[in-house]
C-alpha cells in the first residue's frame, strides 16, 4: 500500500518462510546528517498494526513521520496484509511471532522500542517474554489476546459465522470487503467521532480488504484462530512498557488497561486515557500519540 504512505517514506522487503513481508522506511535518513554524525544512535522505532480487516502500515502513518527525525522507523505490513504476501493457509498467532521476530533481527538489528496495536500488541507482549534482547521498551495501544481473564472469544457470535465453511467467505465479502461495510466498520467499531474519519482512511483500509487472498489472514483472526489470554502472561514481562487506551474504545474499555496493568506495575509504568478517542488514538488523534511516545522513548 505505498501510495498511502507518508512522503519520503519508501517499500523495502524482507524474505520469510511465509513469503515477502514489505515495509516502509525514510527513502533517507532524516534522523542522521553530516553535522550530527558524532551524536550515538538512537534504538530504530518498529510500528505494528492491528490484524482487523484491511489492517496494514497504514494504521500508524500519521504518527511515525513525526519521530522519524530522531529515530530509525520501521512499519511492516504484516505477512497477510498490505503489500506483504498473502499465502492460503490459517494463521497462527506462531506465524506473526515468528515474522516480527525476523524483522527485529534483519532489520532493525539493535533492541528496539516496537509500538504496537491490539492483539499485535498482545503478541508483542509474549514475544519480548521469550526474546527480551529485541526489546528497548514497548509502547502498546489497547493491548489485548481477544481472550482475556477466561474469556473464550471461540464462543463468540462472530467467531462462530467467520469459523462455518461457505457463510466465512460471505462475511467477509460483504462485512468488509466493499466501501460501505468498510465505513460502517470504522464509523461504528473503531472510531469515537466519525468525523475524524477521512477518505484517505477510508480508501486505505478498503485497498487493504481487496489484496488478493486477504480473507484468509482477515478470517483468521475473526474466527479466533490467534486469539489467547493475554492476563497468564502479563505477569511475566520485563521489559518497561507504556499502554493507551482510547477513552471510548468499544472493543474494550479503559478499565480493561487498568486491570491488565495491575498484574505487572513493575514492567507497565502508566496507563494514558485519550479523551475522545476510540480503539484507534493513533488514527484519530496522532499529534497526541505521537507525542506521549516521544515522551515514552526520551525517558528510556
Amino acid at each position: 500500500m505505498l501510495k498511502f504512505q507518508p512522503v519520503g517514506f519508501g517499500q523495502r522487503v524482507i524474505d520469510t518462510p511465509l513469503g515477502v513481508m514489505a515495509y516502509y522506511t525514510p527513502t533517507s535518513p532524516p534522523w542522521r546528517t553530516e553535522a550530527d554524525s558524532t551524536l550515538p544512535d538512537q534504538p530504530p522505532l518498529v510500528f505494528l498494526h492491528s490484524l482487523g480487516g484491511g489492517s496494514s502500515a497504514f494504521e500508524w502513518s500519521k504518527v511515525y513521520p513525526a519521530l522519524a527525525p530522531t529515530h530509525r522507523v520501521i512499519a511492516p505490513d504484516l505477512i497477510g496484509w498490505g503489500q506483504s504476501a498473502h499465502p492460503v493457509r490459517d494463521y497462527r498467532a506462531e506465524d506473526y511471532l515468528e515474522v516480527i521476530t525476523l524483522l527485529l533481527e534483519r532489520v532493525a538489528q539493535q533492541p528496539a522500542f516496537v509500538v504496537a496495536s491490539s492483539i499485535t500488541a498482545g503478541l508483542t507482549v509474549r514475544l519480548a517474554i521469550a526474546r527480551p534482547d529485541l526489546f528497548r521498551g514497548l509502547f502498546l495501544v489497547s493491548p489485548s489476546g481477544n481472550s482475556d481473564f477466561g474469556r473464550n472469544y471461540r464462543f463468540s457470535l462472530p467467531a462462530a459465522l467467520a469459523g462455518t465453511p461457505g457463510l466465512d467467505r460471505l462475511v467477509y465479502s460483504l462485512g468488509a470487503a466493499n466501501e460501505t461495510a468498510v465505513t460502517t466498520f470504522l464509523s461504528t467499531f473503531l472510531f469515537a467521532d466519525a468525523d475524524r474519519i477521512t477518505p484517505d482512511i477510508v480508501q486505505a483500509y478498503l485497498a487493504g480488504t481487496q489484496q488478493p487472498n486477504a480473507e484468509y489472514s482477515a478470517l483468521s483472526t475473526l474466527k479466533g484462530d490467534i486469539a489467547f489470554d493475554l492476563s497468564l502472561y502479563i505477569g511475566q514481562l520485563n521489559t518497561p512498557t507504556v499502554f493507551v487506551w482510547g477513552e471510548a474504545s468499544r472493543f474494550s474499555p479503559p478499565e480493561f488497561g487498568q486491570r491488565l496493568a495491575r498484574l505487572n506495575p513493575q514492567a507497565v509504568r502508566q496507563v494514558y486515557e485519550i479523551p475522545q478517542a476510540g480503539v484507534l488514538p493513533h488514527l484519530e488523534h496522532p499529534a497526541v500519540v505521537a507525542g506521549l511516545l516521544e515522551t515514552f522513548c526520551d525517558s528510556l
